[in-house]
């Protein structure tokens, strides 16, 4: 499977929301958690969230015609891992600790959709290029 539109879709996705973090972070917040940032602490927090939400969108969205490079799938894998450990983060959000905002969990499921598809394009990189 190609990565160009994950790259794609992945960049838009993540410039939007680490722009909403850098700009207003306390909107993005409440829409997820349903709760308040609180403390200047944890305002700083979602920002520099923003700031590497905005990495990982030009690292995608320079990546999107280069998606059978080793540095493609080591983005797909990087990728990967921040949809996966976001997803559980928000779900133990959810279940552990009892916060939920209306966008909580259509972005878990956001963000195992995602990693599928960085599953699939990751099988398709490494079927189209054994070693």
């Amino acid at each position: 499977m190609k990565s160009h539109h994950l790259f794609i879709v992945t960049a838009v996705i993540e410039a939007a929301t680490g722009l909403a973090l850098m700009l207003a972070p306390a909107v993005p917040v409440s829409l997820l958690l349903g709760a308040s940032l609180d403390s200047p602490a944890g305002i700083v927090t979602a920002r520099v969230a923003g700031a590497a939400l905005l990495s990982l969108a030009l690292a995608c969205w320079l990546a999107r015609n280069d998606g059978q490079s080793r540095a493609a799938t080591g983005l797909i894998t990087a990728i990967l891992l921040y949809d996966t450990a976001a997803g559980a983060v928000l779900i133990y959000a959810g279940l552990g600790m009892g916060l939920s905002g209306v966008g909580l969990w259509p972005a878990v499921l956001l963000h195992i959709a995602m990693a599928v598809w960085c599953l699939a394009c990751l099988r398709g990189h490494y079927n189209s290029h054994p070693r």
